[in-house]
């Protein structure tokens, strides 16, 4: 979709840095707007004081282009103005360009498929039931070699948990020992240390 652009946004600056006095004093003002007189008769200004910053609208784009290679840096009550272009100048085209295609993948929802694109089916899970009857074979604290290691790799073993059921104990190595019981921590005693 093409969108027309106005005259004033094609020849548009932008002024950054505006000393604050520009907003507030009519004097200030007219000196500011007397540095881009002389590049076009008919420039209007936009203050945007929030903003500290003031749109220049010129005529043609010459004239833009003109006072931004003679003012942009320069000095203007003992700060430096900057000047940029609202827009990219496209002389003697009306209408906004549409975006470089290799932007393109930044718009949201993305632009058609390319051809010959079509949707890549899932594929069926593959179900290993050697390892599912391997698995429930399993023993509670027996040793299982995987893989037999060679003088390159190690051993694979697994080992297979017990089970927890054993009412608070566990068996290591064929002793009994009683799980350690987790003390809390006491509060300190409570002393007020100012008196109110």
């Amino acid at each position: 979709m093409l969108l027309k652009t106005t005259k004033c946004n094609r020849f548009c600056l932008v002024s950054t840095l505006v000393d604050s006095a520009v907003f507030s004093h009519p004097d200030t003002r007219d000196e500011f707007e007397g540095l881009f007189r002389p590049f076009d008769a008919g420039v209007s200004f936009q203050f945007f004081k929030s903003f500290r910053r003031v749109r220049i609208n010129f005529t043609d784009a010459l004239a833009a282009s003109e006072a931004r290679v003679n003012l942009h840096k320069s000095n203007f009550n003992g700060k430096e103005m900057r000047l940029y272009f609202a827009q990219s100048v496209h002389i003697g085209s009306p209408r906004l360009e549409p975006p470089k295609p290799e932007k393109q993948f930044l718009i949201s929802p993305p632009s058609s498929p390319p051809v010959g694109w079509a949707q890549s089916q899932d594929a069926t899970p593959v179900i290993n039931y050697d390892l599912l009857c391997a698995v429930s074979k399993l023993g509670p604290g027996e040793q299982y070699e995987l893989h037999s290691g060679t003088t390159t790799t190690p051993s694979v073993i697994v080992h297979v948990c017990e089970d927890d059921s054993s009412g608070g104990e566990e068996e290591t190595e064929g002793a009994k020992r009683a799980r350690p019981k987790i003390i809390q921590t006491r509060r300190p005693d409570y002393g007020p240390s100012v008196k109110q």
